[in-house]
């Protein structure tokens, strides 16, 4: 579990430099160059994310239950993924209506993919997986929305409805496709 915490350590670190020391942050940008910052940003990323999942897969191997959680709750959790998707695209897609009202719509995706996987699984490894990214995404979204933002654009229906087709087509093929893939978890148990 050292591994994956480290990982998260690093991972959830990174992104947070803007909760905690957005002036330095700033500074660095301007010393550095835009280029140069993000490209740093993106490899300490890169490192953190990959460590945080190699630890989590190694965490599998020799479990520590704290509790089961009953079958039902996985159900509950692939019904709440499906917002989480289209806040996930929300981010993305200019001009639909989550991103005009809601400002941070990446930040929420994460906190409900974080929360609904807390609900569905016992072990150590994941609660402070899952866990982690819970509590970084609650304090990222309240600093996000403590910073000035500049008017948003006027929505559009049809971003709006781009948005959620894509979310919900992202979501089918990770629910019924990759998730067993890459997780090697099936999304509803046989």
């Amino acid at each position: 579990m050292t591994l994956m915490i480290l990982g998260l350590v690093i991972f959830l670190g990174v992104h947070s430099v803007r909760i905690v020391a957005d002036d330095w942050r700033t500074a660095q940008i301007e010393r550095l160059g835009l280029t140069p910052w993000k490209a740093l940003y993106a490899l300490a990323s890169l490192v953190g994310l990959v460590l945080a999942i190699w630890g989590y897969g190694q965490m599998r191997l020799d479990p520590l239950f704290i509790w089961t959680p009953p079958v039902a709750l996985r159900h509950l959790v692939a019904l709440l993924m499906i917002p989480s998707f289209v806040l996930l695209v929300a981010a993305y897609v200019p001009r639909n209506h989550l991103k005009v009202k809601l400002g941070h719509p990446m930040i929420l995706g994460v906190k409900l993919w974080a929360f609904s996987h807390l609900l569905a699984n016992g072990r150590l490894g994941d609660i402070v997986f899952f866990g982690a990214f819970l509590v970084w995404a609650v304090f990222d979204f309240r600093a996000a929305r403590r910073r000035p933002r500049p008017a948003p654009p006027a929505p559009s229906w049809a971003a709006t409805t781009i948005t959620v087709a894509v979310g919900l087509v992202a979501y089918a093929l990770f629910a019924f496709y990759l998730h067993l893939r890459l997780i090697g978890v099936p999304v509803m148990p046989a």
